[in-house]
């Protein structure tokens, strides 16, 4: 299932930190849930961040496997996989299956690809819901009659 939050908010172009730009675009797609005014030093130490930022973002075409982000991010298998989950529901990651184990990676090892799928999917969302929202206003106007 697609799943992403929007939110009306203005690019921070002008910032030269990539933690302070990223908390901020995470936090406002819901990938997180943190203020990124008030939050940002607690938001930088979580695990969300870190596996994006750390394991996915700085490590491209590296493929991760469950054990290795465990291992890495010093968390649980129930908070990695809520994270991993919310990545796949954006349709960000790559998964790959090496024998039995499962690997993960930014879709194509690059974060640019990876969003035009986030992209397509607003789209088509975006266009259903105007199919829909027409769809409506064509019943309403029959009831009205």
């Amino acid at each position: 299932m697609f799943e992403i939050q929007l939110r009306r908010t203005s690019p921070m172009l002008h910032e030269r930190d990539l933690d302070r730009v990223l908390v901020h675009f995470l936090s406002s797609i819901g990938y997180m849930k943190y203020n990124p005014d008030k939050d940002f030093e607690e938001a930088k130490k979580s695990v969300g961040y870190r596996l994006f930022k750390e394991c996915l973002l700085l490590h491209p075409e590296k493929l991760w496997s469950v054990d290795e982000l465990l291992t890495y991010l010093n968390t649980s298998r129930p908070t990695l996989y809520r994270y991993l989950n919310k990545l796949k529901s954006y349709d960000l990651l790559e998964e790959e299956h090496e024998g039995i184990a499962k690997k993960y990676r930014l879709r194509y090892g690059d974060i640019e690809k990876a969003w035009s799928f986030v992209e397509a999917n607003v789209k088509m969302a975006m266009e259903n819901y105007r199919r829909e929202v027409e769809h409506i206003a064509s019943l309403a106007r029959e009831v009205v009659r």
